[in-house]
């Protein structure tokens, strides 16, 4: 049996278990990984949006993430939901002795239904603290907005948010096209060799609660696995196509995706 690569998840729980490190531990398994976490919030969710969080306290935070680095170690590290600027600053301490391990940054700032999940000084510290190490940060439009102070209407705004990013710190930048109108769904990669976009159809669904988590996730299992950046993005991007495609319906909301699609289902005899 060949060892799965590691992925520590630094991220917030879905009690609905379509986002969060739910959903990003069924992708990482699904994709032949091994899911690790720490966890940063207890959200109480469900299809229809978050009616609270609680977040647990930055010292739990850096020691968890300190318990599993020195004891099992990664291949690949992805952040999410990360509360506050205090949890972001003992997150980021944490992880300075391991500045070789792949890090992705999902921008996570607002849930699908529009509760605000990190505050102004949090997604500052989140820049200045964990922008210049990680491999990839993925925004969508709104966070891109939010991190550039543009407009990001169209693919053209989304390429010159994605190349502010880059200018200002960052080391490549995907800023995810799902939010934008059109048939077609445009994700554009903003790194040392230039921009690139990866295209789509749009799926219509109502099953797409928790595609940036799942997204980032995948993303993150491809370089633990030793794939290079633009390769993991388009395994990525068709997990997630797949997995909206079969998405679930569950709930009366807005529904999760079909994390297993790839996984043969149970048969009874």
């Amino acid at each position: 049996m060949t060892t799965p690569a590691r992925v520590l998840i630094i991220a917030g729980s879905d009690s609905g278990g379509g986002a969060g490190i739910q959903a990003d531990i069924k992708t990482v398994t699904a994709l032949g990984g091994y899911a690790m976490t720490a966890v940063t919030a207890v959200t109480v969710q469900d299809t229809t949006g978050v009616h609270g969080f609680h977040p647990v306290p930055p010292k739990v935070i850096a020691d968890q993430i300190r318990a599993v680095m020195g004891d099992i170690g990664a291949d690949a590290i992805k952040t999410g939901m990360l509360v506050s600027a205090a949890a972001v600053e003992a997150i980021a301490d944490a992880l300075a002795p391991y500045r070789s391990v792949p890090l992705v940054v999902d921008t996570v700032m607002i849930a699908k239904g529009g509760s605000a999940l990190l505050d102004d000084a949090g997604v500052e510290a989140m820049r200045k603290r964990l922008f210049p190490i990680a491999a990839l940060i993925t925004p969508n439009a709104p966070e891109a907005a939010r991190l550039t102070s543009i407009a990001v209407n169209s693919v053209a705004d989304a390429v010159r948010a994605a190349q502010m990013l880059k200018e200002n710190g960052a080391r490549a930048v995907l800023v995810k096209g799902g939010h934008l109108a059109g048939d077609t769904v445009t994700d554009v990669l903003v790194d040392e060799t230039g921009a690139r976009k990866f295209e789509s159809p749009r799926i219509e669904s109502t099953s797409t609660h928790g595609t940036g988590c799942t997204l980032a996730s995948a993303i993150a299992v491809g370089l633990a696995q030793g794939m290079a950046l633009q390769d993991a993005i388009i395994r990525a991007r068709i997990f997630v196509q797949e997995a909206i495609r079969t998405g679930l319906p569950f709930g009366a909301g807005t529904g999760p995706l079909n994390h297993l699609h790839a996984i043969p289902p149970y048969r009874r005899n």
